[in-house]
């Protein structure tokens, strides 16, 4: 792939300031290890609190929609709730025998939605996501390769995971996206600092259907709806989409009654790069 321009490839940086859990998190360390250079019998009180301070790092890493490691957006804008908006967000393809489907609903029922693409499946069909972006949808990024193990790299194999993906979105509509998901929505203390380098927002959700998992779309469709409200952040899968018991992938079953029970809320599904705007 040609290199890009920084300014294609990457938003705007901006300034990393750690949580308050990630700020404690570094001073208790340099407490404990001063407390152990001062008064070496208290070493093994340092290693419990050193111990206990990582299981707490890492549960909060494990919790997709905390934000005790850093910003996280579950829930669109005030101003967005406001206007009466939803987000339709849409993890892991493109798919060539889903995506094509999907934005046709999306065009039938004139919503907007934002796809969450996997860097290395936008490399393989960069027309399909040249058409998911010409049919006023928006393209975020869900790392190069979708590793299972992304929630434990390294900053710099996270980062390398981020522009990578940010490089092939890039590369083949022309704009890079704006947002971040992590893989499964799990990450560790080195993801705000690699999305503040490269200007990413992380995104979790409000309300996840589980249409990866699930068959019935009847179930994942009551998850997606109940309670729904303006300024909702919805999830969905067109990459290793659930099959119903027929065999159709589960998001073409759900969308249809979706985003007929959207309208009939009086709600407007839009991209996150709108409602954000």
């Amino acid at each position: 792939m040609p290199a890009l321009s920084d300014s294609l490839a990457e938003p705007t940086r901006r300034p990393y300031r750690p949580s308050a859990l990630i700020a404690g998190s570094v001073v208790l360390h340099l407490a404990a290890v001063g407390g152990v250079l001062v008064r070496p019998p208290l070493w093994p009180w340092a290693l419990a609190a050193v111990v206990v301070d990582h299981l707490g790092v890492t549960a909060a890493g494990l919790w997709p929609r905390a934000r005790l490691l850093g910003p996280n957006l579950r829930s669109l804008p005030p101003g967005a709730a406001a206007r009466g908006e939803v987000a339709i967000t849409i993890d892991d393809g493109p798919d060539p025998e889903v995506t094509p489907a999907v934005l046709a609903l999306l065009d039938r029922h004139e919503a907007r939605a934002s796809f969450f693409c996997v860097g290395e499946r936008i490399a393989r069909f960069p027309q399909l996501a040249r058409e998911i972006v010409a049919r006023g949808h928006s393209i975020e990024n869900h790392s190069q390769h979708h590793l299972h193990r992304f929630s434990i790299l390294g900053p710099r194999g996270m980062h390398a995971e981020i522009l990578a993906a940010q490089e092939s979105i890039a590369f083949a509509t022309g704009a890079p996206p704006r947002f971040f998901r992590a893989p499964a929505g799990l990450r560790n203390p080195f993801l705000e600092p690699a999305l503040a380098r490269t200007g990413l927002t992380l995104v979790s959700w409000t309300r996840r259907g589980f249409d990866t998992v699930s068959k019935s779309p009847a179930q994942v469709l009551a998850r997606l709806t109940r309670g729904l409200k303006a300024g909702d952040i919805l999830l969905l899968h067109d990459g290793h989409a659930g099959r119903s018991a027929g065999g159709t992938p589960v998001i073409l079953d759900v969308l249809p009654p979706l985003l007929a029970a959207v309208r009939a809320a009086g709600l407007k599904p839009v991209t996150l790069r709108a409602a954000c705007a």
